[in-house]
C-alpha cells in the first residue's frame, strides 16, 4: 500500500496488493499538492485548507483516498469492475489568535501524520481506519498546533459497487464524526475511544409486542450471545404504550450494552438475521413486531447510511428508550457536537407521559430463553409480574417453608418423622389465601448457624418441591430455592423451582452467579456481609447504613449483570437481620424509600423479610424462642412499613395474618 506527499505535481503510479482478513485490498495512486494553500487534486485525492469568516478563524482539511476491494468469491468477476471507496478526512480547529494568520506547515504536519497511518494500515474495514485515523488526528493537532484545537473529525466513506455485469449500483455513503468539545467543562469525547482487541461497546434497544414479549427478548439475547455479540449489561424492561402507531398491543422495551469485533454493519446484519429468526415479519412502518432490535450507539460514533443511522433517530423525544438507557448510561452523551445534556438529563426534559413506563420483573422462567434446561416440569409461559413503578401494585406475599430442625423461628419441619405429603394441608392454605411464592429452606441462615453441605441441604428440600409440582392444583403457586449452593439452586430449578433467593447475593458461592445466568431464572439477592457465623461482627458502616447497603448491592447487581444475568430477572433484598444491629434494621425499614433510587438500583423490585426477626423481638419485649408466636403484632407493624417503603414482596412465616395486614396497608398506601 503506498501513499505519498510530495510538493510535485504528481506522485508516481504504485500499487500493492495485501490479504488481510480474506480480502484483497489494492490502493490506487493519486496526484498530490500543486502548491501550499490553493490545489487542485486529482480526483482521487483533495486536500483543502479554507479561512471560514473573519473571526473566529477555523481551518478544514479533507484527505479524499481511493482505493479497491475485492472480495475473494468475487475477484474473478470484479477485477474490472472493482468496489471503489473514498476516503474522506475533514478535521475542524478551534479559534485562532486573533491576527488570524494560520500555521500551514502545521496543518500540513497533520495531514502527514494521518496520511502515514494510513499508509502503515492494510484494513478492509473502514469503520477501523475511521475510528484509529481520528484518534492520530486529534494528537496530531495537539503536537503540532501552537494555537487552537481540533475540536472535531469527520470521515466520509464514498462506496460505489459494481455487479458482476459491470453496472453501477446505488452509491452507499458512511459518515463518521467524532467530535472534542475545547471547552474544559465538557471534554467526554477528549478522545475516540479505541477498545482492546478491536472489540467495539455498543447500545442496542430491545423491543417486542407480540406473543411473550418478555420470552421472545430473552431469546434475541440468547442468540445476540452466540454470534461475536457478548451482552455486557442490560436494562430493566418497562411495559410502554404504543407511539406513532397507537392501534396495537402495548411493547415492552429495554436496552443492552453489547461488545462485539463486528462493524456497525455488520452489527446490523447480525441483528436482523436475529429478528427474521424470531419470525419478525415488517409490514408496516412502527407497526406490531415480535421482536425489535435497533443499534442506537455504536462507541462515539455518528453513522449516515441508507440502512443505518448511529445514534438511532428520535432517541431525545422516546422515554421508551432514554430510561433504559439510563439503567446502564445514565451520565452518558449522544456523540453530535454541542450536546451538553446526559441522557438523564434529557430524561427529565421529556414531558411526563400520559401513561407512565412500567418496569417488568417476570417471576417464572420461559424455557425458551434458559439455554439448558432439560425440566420436565417446564413454567408456564406465562406468570404474574412484579410491576415496581407502578404506584397501585399489589404487594405480594412470599410464605415460608423451613425444612430444618433448627430454624431461629421453631418452625422447622425437618424431624426424624417429617414426610413431604404431611403439607399438603399447608400448600391448600397457601392458595387460598392467595401467597404468591412459597419460600423453601433447608439450611438455616441464623446468626451463628452451622453449616449445611450442599448435599445435605438438598436431601431436604428436593422431594418437597417434586411432590408440589407433581400437583397440578399446586401449578399457580410459585417456588423458590432459598440457599447459597449453586449446585442446590440447579438441581432445584431443574426439577420445578422457580425462584433463586440467594441470602449472600453469590458471595458464598462462586459458581452462583454463572448458574443463574445459565438458567435464566429470576433470581433475589440478598444483603450480607461474610456468613452466618461471621456477619454480626461485620455491622460497621462508616458511610451510613444506607449508603453502605446500596453500593454494596450496586457492586453485586453488577457482578451479576457481568455474568450474564439480566437486569430484569434480578430481585434486591435489603438483608433485614443480615450484619446489622437492631437499630440499624429499624433504620432499614424507615428508609427503605431511599434505597430504591439509590444510584444503579432504580427500577429494581424488592423482597424484604422482617417475619418474627431478632429486632422485632427487643421492640416489642418478645424475645427469646419461647416468645416466639408472640412476635406477630410486631411483625404486622414491620410489615406495613415495609409496604409503605416501597416493598414489591413481603417475605413471612404468618401468612394467614400479615395477608390481611397488606391488605389493609394497599389500600392505604399503593393507589
Amino acid at each position: 500500500m503506498t501513499i505519498g506527499l510530495r510538493n510535485s505535481t504528481f506522485s508516481s503510479l504504485k500499487t500493492q496488493k495485501s490479504r488481510v482478513n480474506s480480502t484483497l485490498i489494492q490502493v490506487r495512486a493519486f496526484r498530490e499538492l500543486g502548491s501550499a494553500v490553493s490545489t487542485k487534486a486529482a480526483s482521487t485525492y483533495d486536500l483543502r485548507i479554507a479561512q471560514l469568516g473573519a473571526s473566529p478563524i477555523q481551518c478544514k482539511m479533507t484527505i479524499k483516498l481511493t482505493w479497491l476491494i475485492f472480495t475473494d468469491s468475487h475477484e474473478h468477476d470484479l477485477k474490472k469492475h472493482p468496489n471503489e471507496h473514498d476516503f474522506a478526512h475533514k478535521i475542524t480547529a478551534g479559534p485562532e489568535p486573533a491576527s488570524g494568520n494560520l500555521d500551514i506547515q502545521s496543518i500540513f504536519d497533520v495531514h502527514r501524520a494521518v496520511v502515514s497511518f494510513v499508509e502503515s494500515k492494510a484494513h478492509s474495514d473502514l469503520d477501523v481506519i475511521a475510528l484509529e485515523a481520528s484518534h492520530v488526528a486529534f494528537e496530531a493537532f495537539d503536537r503540532n498546533m501552537q494555537e487552537g484545537r481540533a475540536t472535531r473529525i469527520e470521515f466520509k466513506f464514498d462506496e460505489a459497487r459494481f455487479d458482476k455485469a459491470g453496472k453501477n449500483r446505488p452509491e452507499i455513503r458512511t459518515r463518521y464524526v467524532f467530535d472534542r468539545n475545547w471547552s474544559d467543562r465538557f471534554h467526554k469525547l477528549q478522545k475516540p475511544v479505541i477498545l482492546e482487541s478491536g472489540n467495539h461497546r455498543a447500545l442496542v434497544a430491545l423491543g417486542s409486542n407480540l406473543g411473550n414479549r418478555i420470552g421472545m427478548i430473552e431469546r434475541a439475547c440468547t442468540e445476540m450471545d452466540l454470534r461475536d455479540i457478548k451482552i455486557l449489561r442490560t436494562s430493566s424492561l418497562y411495559e410502554t404504550e404504543p407511539m406513532y402507531k397507537t392501534d396495537q398491543p402495548s411493547f415492552v422495551n429495554g436496552v443492552c450494552q453489547i461488545e462485539t469485533t463486528l462493524s456497525p454493519m455488520e452489527l446490523l446484519d447480525q441483528l436482523k438475521f436475529i429478528e427474521e429468526l424470531l419470525g419478525r415479519v415488517k409490514t408496516i412502518e412502527n407497526g406490531p413486531r415480535t421482536i425489535d432490535l435497533d443499534i442506537l450507539l455504536y462507541d462515539d460514533r455518528i453513522v449516515d447510511r441508507e440502512r443505518l443511522q448511529i445514534p438511532h433517530l428520535r432517541i431525545s423525544e422516546r422515554e421508551f428508550v432514554l430510561r433504559p438507557l439510563c439503567d446502564i448510561v445514565p451520565h452518558d452523551f449522544f456523540p453530535q457536537p454541542n450536546t451538553l445534556l446526559d441522557f438523564s438529563a434529557q430524561l427529565d426534559r421529556l414531558p411526563p407521559s400520559t401513561t407512565p413506563l412500567i418496569a417488568q420483573t417476570p417471576l417464572t422462567r420461559f424455557a425458551s430463553s434458559a439455554t439448558s434446561s432439560n425440566s420436565s416440569n417446564p413454567d408456564p409461559p406465562s406468570g404474574p409480574f412484579l410491576t415496581s413503578s407502578l404506584p397501585s401494585r399489589k404487594t405480594h406475599l412470599m410464605a415460608i417453608l423451613n425444612l430444618t430442625p433448627d430454624s431461629f423461628s421453631s418452625d422447622g419441619m425437618h424431624t426424624p418423622t417429617f414426610s413431604p405429603t404431611s403439607i399438603l394441608p399447608t400448600l391448600q392454605s397457601l392458595l387460598t389465601h392467595n401467597v404468591t411464592i412459597l419460600d423453601i429452606g433447608g439450611e438455616s441462615t441464623r446468626p451463628h448457624a452451622s453449616p449445611l453441605s450442599a448435599s445435605d441441604e438438598l436431601a431436604r428440600v428436593l422431594p418437597t418441591i417434586k411432590l408440589i409440582r407433581s400437583n397440578p392444583d399446586f401449578n399457580p403457586l410459585l417456588l423458590s430455592i432459598d440457599t447459597y449452593h449453586a449446585s442446590v439452586a440447579r438441581a432445584c430449578i431443574k426439577a420445578g423451582a422457580n425462584i433463586i433467593n440467594d441470602v449472600s447475593a453469590g458471595q458464598l458461592d462462586k459458581d452462583m452467579l454463572p448458574t443463574v445466568a445459565d438458567l435464566g431464572c429470576t433470581y433475589i439477592m440478598g444483603h450480607m456481609r461474610g456468613n452466618p457465623q461471621t456477619m454480626n461482627k461485620q455491622t460497621s458502616y462508616p458511610s451510613g447504613i444506607i449508603s453502605g447497603i446500596a453500593s454494596e448491592l450496586n457492586q453485586r447487581v453488577q457482578e451479576a449483570m457481568a455474568a450474564g444475568i439480566r437486569r430484569w430477572r434480578i430481585v434486591l433484598d435489603p438483608g433485614v437481620g443480615f450484619a446489622k444491629t437492631a437499630a440499624q434494621n429499624l433504620e432499614v425499614l424507615r428508609r427503605l424509600g431511599e434505597l430504591r433510587v439509590a444510584e444503579g438500583l432504580q427500577g429494581l423490585p424488592w423482597c424484604v423479610g422482617v417475619s418474627r426477626k431478632g429486632f422485632v423481638g427487643s421492640v416489642t419485649g418478645c424475645e427469646g424462642k419461647e416468645m416466639m408466636g408472640e412476635r406477630v403484632w410486631g411483625t404486622a407493624g414491620a410489615v406495613s412499613a415495609c409496604v409503605l417503603g416501597g416493598a414489591d414482596v413481603v417475605r413471612v412465616h404468618d401468612w394467614v395474618e400479615m395477608g390481611r395486614v397488606v391488605k389493609m396497608a394497599d389500600a392505604v398506601w399503593r393507589v
